[in-house]
């Protein structure tokens, strides 16, 4: 099949190849340590493959802006792999970066998969498909209280909205005043061991993700204004928000108490706290 131009699309939802492309992001979090290497493994480049993946990272191929957005996400979800300086790692930093290759490859074939010929897209997706041969992720997986942390994330954003939403501002404000009464060190130890969780979990990916997502959310442009907060004060609002969803993430493998220290701050985002027994 020959190579075409995409029609206009303008949405992810539009794109005729969304179950790869959501298939290939859902995974991203997932991704073990024995699969990083076997990613690197199966990796390799020929000016063939070269001439495909510049084609794929054209600027008017489908949606590059996001393309270029979901490179910058994985290079932030592991970056702790690239860097190689972490004892609980396993898989050395070269190896890493070659994996990434074999990742941002996928990426940009999924989304390319209008304007690229069979083989440029297959020769792309080879070893991304030599790991996964099918797309089994439908969203990432956020644990036991999945519902929950979904439900701080979505509200996050809403925080943005306080120099015009009375309501978002009460709610900013009951949280920024629990920041000034709270023992920084109990929180210290319930973070430090919900991440060790995480760790020893193979969740360590998925905090991440959970942490960028947050961290969008609440630093969104109020949609009025367009005026953006990054103070000292949002950042630490910020800061419990994203402490409650990791701990969310976490809750089946850390102790209730631990969980209640970390998410209290934040309960008004989370009304639905505890799950049923």
């Amino acid at each position: 099949m020959g190579r075409r131009r995409n029609a206009a699309i303008e949405t992810l939802d539009e794109h005729p190849n969304l179950p790869e492309i959501l298939g290939v992001l859902a995974q991203l979090p997932h991704v073990s340590d024995r699969e990083l290497a076997q990613l690197a493994d199966a990796w390799h480049n020929t000016v063939g493959l070269a001439e495909a993946r510049s084609r794929s990272l054209e600027p008017d191929c489908p949606l590059i802006l996001e393309v270029l957005a979901a490179f910058e996400a994985v290079q932030s979800l592991f970056a702790d792999d690239v860097d190689g300086h972490h004892d609980y790692l396993s898989v050395d930093s070269e190896v890493a970066t070659v994996a990434l290759k074999a990742i941002r490859d996928a990426i940009a074939a999924a989304y390319a998969r209008p304007v690229l010929s069979r083989n440029e897209h297959s020769g792309l997706m080879a070893a991304w498909r030599a790991v996964y041969p099918t797309d089994i992720v439908d969203e990432p997986d956020l644990g036991e209280r999945s519902a929950e942390v979904k439900a701080l994330l979505q509200a996050m954003p809403l925080l943005a909205t306080r120099c015009h939403d009375s309501g978002a501002a009460s709610l900013y404000d009951s949280i920024l005043a629990m920041t000034w009464a709270l023992d920084e060190d109990v929180r210290a130890v319930a973070r430090d061991e919900a991440w060790q969780a995480a760790v020893l979990t193979s969740r360590r990916r998925v905090w991440g993700l959970v942490r960028r997502s947050g961290a969008e959310g609440i630093g969104r442009y109020c949609p009025q204004c367009r005026t953006r907060c990054s103070d000292e004060e949002s950042g630490r609002v910020l800061a419990l928000c994203l402490d409650a969803a990791c701990a969310l993430l976490v809750a089946d493998a850390i102790d209730d108490n631990l969980v209640d220290v970390l998410t209290l701050p934040v309960q008004a985002l989370i009304p639905r706290q505890r799950t049923n027994d």
